[in-house]
């Protein structure tokens, strides 16, 4: 910001000029006010464009259509005479730096604060493309950090929708590194022009550096990478990167629309998104400079030229860049002084609060810098730490098909609310989170109940209410590390956590003890294996059969849910005595697995075994059973007959590395390969459907599914949760918190929300 020159005009229209702002490419920008205290800044065209004819009806014809935006976050035009001698405009000044300074100050912006300037951003060419209008400028320099939120600056090069244009018919003009591939070669532009620049000026928000290219690049380079590279998207968080690539898509009828854009990112609303989105050390800086505009006073002693003259000694910085596909001079923009670094401009106070230097009619005069306390102590308290944005998807019936799923698959009470679906690439951020006592327990299992609780599997056992994410009670001593918790008719089952031999049933609602059973004076439960309608399957240690003073016999025992009593107990060979087992019940059958590498079939009636057989080298899978198959993972994915143990169908990974265990839904078998693929397979003859080969992450280990979307959860090392559309397979977006929790993913559902655990961290989503 300079003070004024000798040749620089006093007045323009009813404003009094304070400053210059700096220089563009159609001339020069002032900070002024209007007599009734506003603080505006005032474009002034360059006598040689003034002096065109053709320029000035394009001029007006802009100011016209600029006229009509007047959204949040966009700087309005408020007054404008397009047929003065030196044709002007005034817009809105906005109180906070262009993000070109922010990073260069303060290096990339916090997750939060990209999210939020994204919804902001979006909101804006939502109303600048309702006006007609396009931007075909949006770069960081033409970006504004305000406490409120961001502001869209700079119509300099927009063109109407309508085909009226600012510039010559095929004459580029724009910035390269943030202008789309078809402006860059000179094609018509649509609205999803600005889309793309909007993915570019979030990359660079997002890593402190332009997506296709740096300050060293020449502009060719960056228009040869516009067009045919692909954008570094290297330190892009996770949870943003398919946004990003959804707005940097090639083809313009790929990427999302702004409006998908503003509902993903703003589902609670747009002021829950903006909430303290800006860090404090910006927010500070913009509580400074308020200090320094309000203090600012026109010039003492008034200035004499004559407006001929002025007309004749105002000097204007070079005209908007043209390129051709060959190197041309730098563009410089708003608040850019040619040839130097950028202007801060600050400026438009919060809103519902007195505009810069006014008083309301109704009120009593107000020093300035009483005003000054209104208008931005809200930016002055900003702080660092801010909430997660949550957007919303669309709902879907809730349920939970996944045969061999903990919880015994009950329904999950549907949640009373109607998310919106974002647009492809989008990641729905959490509804809340919470993170569970540092030193509690791992693994953590997540539990559903049809009461709206999610047990969270640990020492303590802990039930959060799935609307807030509150604890709803906590119980130590309770649950074993890694416990898996089955649920039934309002009652969780758990081996004894005192190690004292008992099953425990507890309430869901209160955590409090239903009731105990022992299974008898010799034997002593170890774990739950599985549930259905009648009993809680268990494994048991039979103190009264010892091969030596460390060696017991083993049993398996079924335990009535209802009333606790004991329904049959089976000894299992001394081959398959160790405890470790994992299993499920499914209809007639108890099928389970364990560690000495045996697959065994029960009768759930009376616990006679059916059938086992060894299974190979990896145990460590909870069975699937589905329409009277089994499935074994392995280097090959079989279904074996869960009655007689036969092979009855064998999938070749087709080159491809082994499969993981695999989850059922609706008839369809999903399974991940060790190549982190997934595989849609026909349950009954084993052909794939399709298989996905373009995650970012590990393959899921476990899979959820609500109608046309099935969520997988990942591994520890590189994890995450996936969405793919159930139909082809499609990739529709990735989430990760990016924190090395050195622990699997685990899903699960409640109505139309996806509740996951990473280690010690609890998140709800919105589920399709």
């Amino acid at each position: 910001m300079e003070t004024l020159q000798s040749d620089d005009p006093q007045e323009l229209g009813s404003y009094r000029l304070l400053r210059r702002l700096g220089a563009g490419g159609m001339g020069r920008v002032y900070l002024a006010r209007s007599p009734g205290g506003r603080t505006v800044a005032v474009k002034v065209v360059r006598p040689d464009l003034a002096a065109d004819h053709d320029f000035r009806e394009r001029f007006r014809h802009e100011v016209e259509i600029a006229k009509a935006v007047s959204g949040r976050f966009t700087a309005p035009v408020v007054d404008a005479d397009p047929d003065a001698p030196l044709p002007w405009l005034a817009t809105s000044y906005v109180l906070g730096p262009d993000l070109t300074d922010v990073v260069g100050a303060h290096g990339a912006l916090p997750e939060r604060t990209v999210r939020a300037l994204a919804a902001g951003l979006a909101a804006a060419l939502q109303d600048i493309h309702a006006a007609g209008l396009m931007h075909r400028d949006l770069k960081p320099s033409n970006v504004l950090l305000a406490a409120d939120g961001p502001r869209l600056i700079d119509f300099g090069i927009a063109r109407a929708v309508d085909g009226s244009r600012m510039t010559q018919t095929g004459v580029v003009v724009g910035s390269p590194g943030y202008m789309s591939p078809e402006q860059a070669v000179g094609k018509d532009v649509g609205v999803a022009g600005d889309v793309f620049s909007l993915g570019s000026v979030l990359a660079f928000a997002a890593t402190g550096r332009g997506a296709f290219g740096d300050g060293t690049t020449s502009h060719a380079g960056l228009l040869y990478q516009v067009v045919h590279g692909e954008a570094d998207l290297t330190g892009v968080p996770p949870s943003l990167l398919g946004l990003v690539r959804a707005c940097l898509m090639k083809d313009p009828t790929q990427r999302p629309a702004p409006g998908e854009i503003v509902t993903a990112l703003a589902g609670q609303g747009i002021d829950a998104a903006l909430h303290d989105w800006l860090p404090s050390a910006v927010a500070s800086t913009i509580a400074t400079h308020a200090a320094g505009i309000l203090d600012l006073e026109a010039p003492e002693t008034p200035r004499t030229v004559p407006q001929s003259q002025e007309r004749a000694t105002t000097g204007f910085g070079p005209a908007p860049t043209m390129l051709d596909g060959s190197p041309s001079t730098g563009t410089t923009g708003h608040g850019t002084a040619p040839g130097g670094a950028p202007v801060p401009a600050y400026g438009t106070p919060l809103p519902g609060t007195v505009p810069l230097g006014e008083a309301p009619e109704s009120a009593p005069a107000r020093s300035r810098r009483r005003v000054l306390g209104m208008a931005v102590g809200g930016a002055a308290a900003v702080a660092v730490a801010g909430g997660g944005v949550a957007w919303a998807l669309t709902s879907g019936d809730g349920s939970d098909e996944a045969t061999g799923a903990s919880g015994g698959h009950a329904a999950a009470e549907p949640v009373e609310e109607n998310f919106t679906t974002p647009p492809a690439g989008v990641a729905p951020q959490p509804l809340w989170h919470e993170s569970a006592e540092e030193d509690s327990t791992s693994p953590r299992v997540p539990l559903l109940t049809h009461e709206g609780l999610l047990l969270v599997s640990g020492d303590p056992l802990v039930a959060y209410d799935v609307r807030t994410g509150k604890a709803r009670w906590t119980k130590a001593g309770i649950c074993r590390p890694g416990a898996q918790l089955l649920f039934h008719d309002g009652k969780v089952f758990l081996a004894d956590g005192d190690y004292e031999g008992a099953l425990v049933a507890y309430d869901v609602k209160t955590g409090e003890e239903a009731w105990r059973s022992r299974l008898g004076k010799q034997l002593s439960v170890e774990d739950t294996i599985a549930i259905d309608d009648k009993n809680v399957y268990v494994t048991a240690t039979d103190h009264g059969q010892a091969k030596s003073a460390t060696e017991y016999r083993t049993a398996v025992a079924a335990v009535s849910h209802t009333t606790g009593k004991t329904a049959w107990v089976e000894h299992r060979d001394w081959g398959t005595k160790d405890y470790d087992v994992q299993g499920t019940a499914s209809g007639k059958y108890l099928v389970y697995a364990d560690s000495n590498l045996n697959l065994t079939v029960r009768d759930t009636a009376t616990g006679g075994q059916v059938w086992t057989r060894k299974i190979g080298d990896e145990w460590s899978w909870q069975p699937t059973v589905a329409n009277g198959l089994v499935f074994l993972p392995g280097d090959e994915l079989k279904a074996v007959d869960v009655e007689k143990g036969t092979t009855v169908w064998t999938l070749d990974p087709a080159g491809r590395r082994g499969f993981d265990n695999p989850t059922v839904a609706d008839g369809v078998l999903y399974v991940s390969d060790h190549d982190d693929g997934v595989w849609a397979v026909n349950v009954k003859t084993g052909k794939r459907n399709w298989l996905c080969d373009e995650l970012d992450v590990d393959g899921p280990e476990s899979f959820r599914r609500v109608g046309s979307t099935l969520y997988g959860a990942t591994g520890s090392v590189d994890g995450g949760i996936v969405a793919l559309e159930t139909r082809t397979g499609k990739l529709r977006w990735t989430y990760t918190d990016s924190k090395a929790a050195g622990e699997p993913w685990q899903i699960a559902l409640a109505g139309n929300r996806l509740l996951a655990t990473h280690g010690h961290e609890i998140y709800a989503l919105p589920a399709v």
